[in-house]
C-alpha cells in the first residue's frame, strides 16, 4: 500500500459522521460575507447598504492576481458594509446580507442534469481557468489558495500530472468521503476540466484505504475515464499534505522552499475543488456553498451538511442538535490543524471544512513536563526536521538559527506535538518561528 516515505502518526480516527448522507442546512436569516476567505490579497466589496443581490450576485471583486471574487449565497438586501470577526478572531472587512427568499441569478444551471466533457466542445484551456477565476474558486482543503493560479504554471515549469487530494486525512472529518460517494460522476468531470486546464493526460485520485467504499465507487467511474487512475494509499497522517501526497503517489520529493509541486511536474487540488470546478465551468455556478463536517463526541447529530457560505457557526449547529453543555472547546476544521474558535457566531467560509466541538477533557491541555530527549518528533515529522530543536531556538528567539535549520519547510500538520510524551508544545513554538522569520524573509526581499 502506497504511502509517503517519512515519518507519520495514526491518530484515532473518529469520523463519527462517516455515512451520514449529505443534508442541506436551512438558509440563515443574515448571512456574513468575508472579503479575506482566501490567501492573497482580500476582495474588494462592490456592493452598498441597501442593494439587493441574488444567489450569486458578485459581493467582492478580486484584490488582484493572487485573490479570488465573493458572491453572494443568499437573496436579499445588503445591511451594511462593514468589519466581522472571523476564524482567525480578527475583524476584518465583511458584506452583511439580510435574507429574503431565495432568488437565483438566471444565468446559474440549477438541474442536476450531468454535463460531460464531451458535450461542451467549446471549452479550450483558456477558457475553464477564466471560468475558474471568475467562480471564485480556491482550494477548499483548507489552505484557499486561488485555484486558477495553480493552473497557470511559472515560465519554465511544465505540468506533467494532476493529482486529486482525496485523502482526507483529518481525524472526525468526513466532508470529502461523503462529496465523493454523492457525486463521484460530476467530480470526474472535474478532474477532467483540471487536466485540460494544465494539459497533461495523467491524473490520479488518492484515496486512504479507511475509505472503501469511496474507492469502491471512484474507480468504477473511472474506468470511463483511461486516462484517470484511482491510488488506494495506507492511512498514515498527514497524507492530505502537498507533498506528502506527491511522495505518497508519484514518488516524487518536492525540495524545501520556495519549491513547490509544479516543479517535480504536478498540480495538486481537493476532491471537493475538482466539484467546485465542475459546477463552476459547467453550471456557471460559483463558490457559494460547500460540504462541511459539524462533529463531536458530544455532539447529537454528527453530519455533513451542504451550507451557503456566510452561515454563522452557530446556526449549523443548532442542525446537529445544539452546543454539548460539556463543550471545551470549538475548533474551526479538524483536531490536528484546526484552530480554536472564540466563538460561534463566525460565518463559514470557503475554506470551512469542518466544525469540532471537544469535549472538556479532550480539551484540556496536559502540563509540559522536560523533555526527555526521545526523538518520537524527529521520527514523527513528515518533513524529515528536527521538531525539539526548532521549538527551543524559536523560544529563544534565534531567528537566524532557526532559517538555517529550515524552519519554513514546516507544514505544522502538528505530528511532533501529537507524539510528544512530555506534552510540550512543539508545534505553538515552531508556528511562531515560522511566522517571524517567514516575515524576516519578506522583509530582505523587498530591499533588494
Amino acid at each position: 500500500m502506497k504511502t509517503f516515505s517519512i515519518g507519520g502518526v495514526h491518530p484515532a480516527e473518529n469520523k463519527l459522521s462517516a455515512g451520514s448522507p449529505i443534508r442541506e442546512a436551512a438558509l440563515p436569516k443574515q448571512a456574513i460575507f468575508s472579503m479575506f476567505q482566501h490567501i492573497g490579497a482580500p476582495a474588494k466589496p462592490v456592493v452598498k447598504k441597501g442593494d439587493v443581490v441574488k444567489v450569486g450576485t458578485l459581493l467582492g471583486e478580486a484584490g488582484g492576481f493572487v485573490s479570488a471574487p465573493i458572491y453572494s449565497s443568499v437573496s436579499g438586501k445588503v445591511s451594511k458594509v462593514d468589519v466581522a470577526l472571523d476564524a482567525s478572531d480578527t475583524r476584518r472587512m465583511a458584506v452583511y446580507v439580510d435574507v429574503e427568499g431565495d432568488e437565483w441569478e438566471e444565468s446559474i444551471d440549477r438541474s442536476a442534469d450531468l454535463v460531460r466533457l464531451e458535450d461542451r466542445p467549446d471549452l479550450d484551456a483558456k477558457t475553464i481557468v477564466e471560468k475558474i477565476k471568475q467562480a471564485g474558486i480556491v482550494g477548499m482543503g483548507g489552505a484557499t489558495f486561488p485555484c486558477h493560479v495553480k493552473l497557470c504554471p511559472p515560465p519554465g515549469e511544465k505540468a506533467e500530472c494532476v493529482i486529486i487530494n482525496a485523502v482526507e486525512c483529518e481525524p472526525y472529518l468526513t466532508s470529502d468521503h461523503s462529496l465523493m460517494l454523492e457525486k463521484a460522476d460530476e467530480i470526474l468531470v472535474g478532474v477532467a476540466l483540471i487536466m485540460k486546464a494544465v494539459g497533461v493526460e495523467r491524473g490520479y485520485i488518492g484515496i486512504e484505504n479507511n475509505k472503501p467504499d469511496a474507492i469502491q465507487l471512484m474507480t468504477e467511474k473511472a474506468k470511463a475515464y483511461p486516462q484517470i487512475e484511482v491510488v488506494p494509499l495506507k492511512v498514515q497522517y498527514p497524507q492530505g499534505g502537498e507533498k506528502q501526497l506527491i511522495d505518497a503517489v508519484i514518488g516524487r520529493q518536492v525540495p524545501a522552499p520556495p519549491a513547490i509541486p509544479i516543479n517535480v511536474g504536478a498540480v495538486v487540488q481537493n476532491v471537493g475543488t475538482a466539484f467546485a470546478i465542475y459546477e463552476a465551468v459547467m453550471k456557471n455556478k460559483p463558490l457559494i456553498s460547500r460540504v462541511i463536517t459539524v462533529t463531536g463526541k458530544s455532539v447529537k447529530q454528527p453530519s455533513n451538511l451542504l451550507a451557503r457560505l456566510g452561515t454563522p457557526f452557530s446556526q449549523l449547529m443548532e442542525e446537529c442538535g445544539g452546543l454539548p453543555a460539556d463543550t471545551g472547546k470549538i475548533i474551526g476544521g479538524g483536531p490536528m490543524m484546526g484552530k480554536a474558535l472564540i466563538s460561534l457566531d463566525i460565518p463559514m467560509t470557503k475554506g470551512s471544512s469542518g466544525l469540532l466541538i471537544m469535549n472538556n477533557k479532550e480539551a484540556r491541555r496536559a502540563e509540559a513536563e522536560p523533555c526527555i530527549r526521545c526523538a518520537k518528533c524527529v521520527s514523527a515529522c513528515p518533513m524529515g526536521l528536527e521538531p525539539y530543536l526548532l521549538s527551543n531556538i524559536s523560544s529563544q528567539h534565534m531567528w537566524e538559527e532557526a532559517e538555517r535549520e529550515c524552519i519554513v519547510s514546516c507544514i505544522e500538520c502538528g505530528s511532533c506535538a501529537y507524539t510528544c510524551p512530555s506534552n510540550r508544545p512543539l508545534l505553538d513554538n515552531i508556528r511562531l518561528g515560522k511566522t517571524t522569520v517567514m516575515g524576516i524573509i519578506r522583509e530582505r526581499a523587498a530591499k533588494k
